[in-house]
C-alpha cells in the first residue's frame, strides 16, 4: 500500500535536524496492576490493522524528485516498536518525567515504521505508564488523539475482537517511485487548486495572506523577549500540570471569553513569571505565540495526517493585572476568529503543494534555521475524550502532552483535555532552560488567581504536577 504525503506531511521531515526531532508524544499513566510485556505487545498488534500507518514507513523518491510516499514495511516487527523499562520503585513524577524526557529527546528511526511506545513499570501506587512517540509527519494534534482512542478501550471488560492477518504489499522500487512522482506532478496541481478554491473565495481575496502576513510583521509596537528565542541543543526537559477543566469553565462564566482565552491568560502568567525570575524587562513586552488551528472537516477526523493551519497571538507578559491580561488575549483571539487568518494559511499550505518537493525542502529548511524572531513559542491546545479509557482493563488515570521544538523556539505548551482536567505539557531545551519549573507553577499559580478573582472555590484535588 502506497500514499503520497502531502505538503504539510513532508514539511516535518525537512525542518528535522540533529537536535530537533519532530515527532509529538504522550505520557499516559495506568491505574495498576501493570500488565505483562507480552500481553500489551499482543493487545496492540490487534489493533494495529484499525491504524495503517503504523505498520508503514517513508520512501523518499530518488532526486527529491517528488513527495515521499508511504509504503508497507515488508519487515515490520512490532517487538522493536514496543519497548518495556522501569524506574526505580516506587518511582515518583519526577522519576517519570526525567525518563520521559530523556526518551522523547531521542529520533525516531526513519528506516521503519515512525512511532514508539515505552511500558513503564516501578510507578508509586502500583501504577505504570506508556510514554509514546509518533512523528508529526504522521498526524497533527487532533489525529493523533483519534488514534489513541482507536488504540485504548471505552471499557474495562471490552470485548477482543481477532485481528486479521496482515500481508504487506510489495514495496516499490526507485524507478516505480520516480514514475509515480512525475505522474502525481500532473495531477496534484490540479487537485490542490480544486481543494483551495473554495478557501480561496473564503479568505476574501487571494492577496488576503500576503496582507495578513504583513500586518503580523508590522505589529512589534510592543517589544517582544529576547531570552526565549535562540539555538538549541538535543536534550529536552518536560513537566506537566494538571489542572481542573472545571475551574477553567467557571472562570469563563465569571469573567468573560472562552476556556481557551482563559488557558492562554494562564499561560501568559507562567511566562511572565519565568521573564521576572530571570530579570528580563516585562513592561510593555509581549510573548509572540503561534498557535495551531485544526482546519480538518468532520469527514476527515481520523485520517492519519498533518490538516492544520496557525493563528499567531500575543501573550501579554507586561500587564500585570490578571482580569486586564484576560481582556487583552479575548479581544486579540475574537479580532483573528473574524480576520480569517486560520482560513488564510490553510490557503498557503494547500498551494505549497505546486511547488516542486526540491524546493519544499530547501524552503523547509531554511524557514527552520532563519532567526525567528516573530514566535517566541507555540500553544497548541488540543480537545481530549471526556470519557474514561481503558488498556488491557486497567483504566487511564491521566495522560500528559508532549510537543516538539523546531526553528529558534526554545519553550513549547501543548494542552489537552481528558475527563474533568486540563493537562499541560511544557516542552524545553535543556541546555538553556533549567528554570522550567518556574513557568510551571506560574500556571498553577495563574489559574489559581482566576479561580479566586471568579469567586469560585478551587476543585478539590484540582491539580498535579510534575
Amino acid at each position: 500500500m502506497t500514499d503520497r504525503l502531502s505538503a504539510q506531511d513532508t514539511s516535518f521531515l525537512q525542518i528535522e535536524s540533529d537536535n530537533q526531532p519532530m515527532h509529538v508524544g504522550f505520557v499516559s499513566i495506568f491505574e495498576g496492576p501493570a500488565p505483562g510485556y507480552g500481553d500489551l505487545v499482543r493487545r496492540i498488534a490487534a489493533k494495529l490493522h484499525l491504524v495503517p500507518r503504523y505498520r508503514q514507513r517513508v520512501r523518499f523518491v530518488p532526486g527529491m524528485l517528488g513527495r515521499p510516499v508511504w509504503t508497507d514495511d515488508e519487515h515490520f516487527q512490532i517487538l522493536y516498536h514496543v519497548r518495556h523499562t522501569a524506574v526505580p520503585s516506587p518511582g515518583g513524577d519526577e522519576q517519570l518525567r526525567n525518563l520521559a524526557g530523556r526518551v522523547l529527546a531521542q529520533h525516531l528511526d526513519r528506516a521503519k515504521p515512525l512511532w514508539e511506545m515505552w511500558l513503564v513499570e516501578g510507578l508509586e501506587g502500583g501504577r505504570w505508564a506508556i510514554i509514546s512517540k509518533i512523528h508529526h509527519a504522521m498526524v497533527d494534534g487532533v489525529s493523533a488523539t483519534n488514534l489513541m482512542t482507536v488504540l485504548f478501550d471505552s471499557a474495562p471488560d471490552a470485548a477482543e475482537a481477532p485481528a486479521p492477518e496482515w500481508r504487506p504489499q510489495r514495496s516499490p522500487s526507485g524507478v516505480r517511485l520516480l514514475a509515480g512522482a512525475f505522474a502525481d506532478g500532473v495531477t496534484a496541481p490540479l487537485e490542490n487548486l480544486a481543494a483551495a478554491s473554495p478557501l480561496l473565495r473564503t479568505a476574501r481575496s487571494p492577496v488576503e495572506p500576503m496582507r495578513l502576513a504583513r500586518r503580523l510583521a508590522s505589529r512589534p509596537l510592543r517589544r517582544t523577549v529576547t531570552s526565549l528565542n535562540g539555538p538549541t541543543g538535543p536534550n529536552r526537559r518536560w513537566r506537566w500540570v494538571a489542572q481542573s477543566l472545571g475551574d477553567a469553565k467557571a472562570v469563563r462564566t465569571a469573567l468573560g471569553g472562552t476556556v481557551n482565552d482563559v488557558v492562554l491568560a494562564v499561560i501568559t502568567r507562567g511566562f511572565r513569571d519565568l521573564l521576572l525570575h530571570r530579570g528580563e524587562r516585562v513592561e510593555g513586552s509581549i510573548v509572540r505565540t503561534m498557535v495551531p488551528v485544526s482546519v480538518r472537516a468532520s469527514a476527515e477526523h481520523g485520517v492519519p495526517n498533518n490538516r492544520v493551519s496557525a493563528v499567531y497571538a500575543e501573550l501579554p507578559v507586561g500587564i500585570a493585572d490578571p482580569v486586564e491580561r484576560l481582556a487583552d488575549i479575548r479581544a486579540q483571539m475574537d479580532g483573528l476568529k473574524e480576520s480569517g487568518q486560520a482560513v488564510a494559511g490553510d490557503v498557503l499550505v494547500r498551494l505549497a503543494g505546486f511547488a516542486p518537493a526540491m524546493l519544499l525542502d530547501l524552503g523547509a529548511r531554511a524557514a527552520a534555521r532563519w532567526p525567528n524572531w516573530l514566535v517566541q513559542t507555540v500553544t497548541t491546545n488540543v480537545p481530549g475524550p471526556r470519557t474514561p479509557l481503558y488498556l488491557l482493563g486497567r483504566r487511564l488515570e491521566t495522560y500528559h502532552p508532549y510537543v516538539p521544538l523546531g526553528g529558534q523556539v526554545r519553550i513549547g505548551v501543548a494542552i489537552i483535555s481528558y475527563l474533568d482536567f486540563l493537562n499541560f505539557g511544557v516542552t524545553a531545551d535543556f541546555d538553556t532552560v533549567p528554570d522550567i519549573d518556574v513557568l510551571g507553577d506560574g500556571i498553577s499559580t495563574g489559574l489559581a488567581e482566576y479561580v479566586d478573582l471568579a469567586g469560585s472555590s478551587p476543585t478539590a484535588g484540582s491539580f498535579s504536577e510534575g
